[in-house]
């Protein structure tokens, strides 16, 4: 009764909740599609040829990034909002486990991704618009991040006298469109580290509320970790939303809003078994 009770008068609080929550999980998921969209767009400008497992990465990082941690959203959802997770079956926990152990090999090799990604836009040559504007064909001018415009007579004439072509592709930047495009990449891979350091924390803390080791010392110094990460993840949103593609903010806005139903449930998780503990 005490549980049923506790359950009931969390829940009345947010007559909302559920709807909200899962209508974030919806739009994360059509998120996935547009990053597929638009990487798959910028596959026509960079690896034109058969994809490396490596070169796969490097195009498709933040579809895999962002697919891998939906499922990992479900899955935390599931391990959250289950209070009773100790007493589930023993295959369900299995499941869990590799589930989630696919998803972190697969946001590990994401991270991969974008620190090559941060490699290649870095390696650049100074080449000059009369050498370039002849020889137009197959060539594309970087206008942001992931976005490309392929080259002609027209509009190349149009570009200042001195660009950087970036690796060995076929592609050129404007310095300061290139200097933009450095700083996002660079936030590309900070936001996913902070994200792999997020999902380390919680990982510790489910673990924690879950043995007989937690103790309010240990709960209150990951409360401020998380609060720490949280914040740098929310400055690379902002940094996306005056700077970056509007598809990165829009993404990066939602998975911390839906994050913050995670830390909901883990919040209920924690009252739940105080209230176990004044009632026995």
């Amino acid at each position: 009764m005490l549980k049923f009770h506790f359950l009931r008068g969390y829940w009345d609080l947010f007559p909302w909740y559920s709807v909200v929550k899962y209508l974030t999980h919806t739009l994360l998921f059509l998120n996935v599609i547009f990053f597929f969209i638009e990487e798959y767009a910028a596959l026509e400008h960079t690896f034109t040829a058969n994809l490396s497992a490596l070169q796969f990465i490097q195009v498709f990082s933040a579809t895999v990034d962002t697919a891998s941690w939906f499922i990992l959203l479900l899955l935390f959802e599931v391990e959250t909002s289950l209070i009773d997770l100790p007493a589930l079956g023993k295959k369900i926990k299995v499941a869990i486990f590799i589930f989630r152990a696919f998803c972190y090999g697969a946001i590990f090799y994401a991270f991969i991704g974008y620190y090559y990604e941060l490699l290649t836009i870095y390696d650049t040559t100074l080449v000059s618009k009369m050498d370039l504007c002849p020889l137009t064909l197959d060539w594309s001018l970087l206008v942001d991040i992931d976005e490309f415009i392929s080259l002609a007579a027209f509009n190349c004439e149009l570009l200042p006298p001195v660009l950087m072509q970036i690796s060995s592709f076929n592609i050129v930047a404007a310095l300061d469109t290139l200097t933009n495009v450095q700083y996002l990449t660079w936030l590309d891979l900070i936001n996913a580290g902070a994200w792999i350091l997020v999902v380390a924390v919680l990982e510790l803390e489910l673990y924690l509320l879950q043995s007989k080791y937690s103790s309010k010392r240990v709960i209150n110094s990951i409360l401020v970790i998380k609060i720490s990460l949280y914040s740098v993840l929310l400055a690379a949103a902002i940094y996306w939303g005056f700077a970056g593609d509007f598809l990165d903010f829009w993404d990066a806005s939602l998975w911390l809003f839906a994050f913050i139903f995670i830390e909901l449930n883990i919040f209920q998780q924690q009252d739940f078994r105080a209230a176990i503990k004044l009632s026995k």
